[in-house]
């Protein structure tokens, strides 16, 4: 689980990440970010319908916060992210999921 203070919640600092964060993308996913005002990391998911039905979503959301729970120290400090699936998350599994995610964080630290 993510903890609550690695949560970014305002739909405007969603919007603004969305907007003018950098993208880095992988075959299921997209990572938005960009620098904030905090000194802390913060993370936001964006999964929509095209994904598939409401539990196949909240299957992948759950997925997505477990795997940047485990890799939030590898971003910048003060970073906001925003997750954003891609419809192909619906029929992969974990580990396509993981490897995909692992793919567009390294291009995050490479840049």
């Amino acid at each position: 689980m993510l903890p609550a203070e690695f949560r970014l919640r305002k739909s405007a600092d969603i919007t603004a990440t969305l907007r003018a964060g950098r993208r880095f993308a992988s075959r299921l996913l997209v990572l938005h970010v960009d620098r904030g005002p905090d000194a802390q990391t913060r993370f936001a998911f964006a999964v929509g319908k095209n994904v598939g039905n409401s539990v196949a979503r909240h299957r992948v959301t759950r997925q997505l916060r477990h795997l940047t729970a485990q890799s939030a120290e590898q971003f910048p400090a003060g970073s906001r992210v925003v997750v954003r699936a891609l419809p192909l998350c619906q029929d992969a599994s974990f580990a396509e999921l993981s490897e995909s995610f692992g793919a567009a964080v390294a291009k995050v630290i490479a840049s």
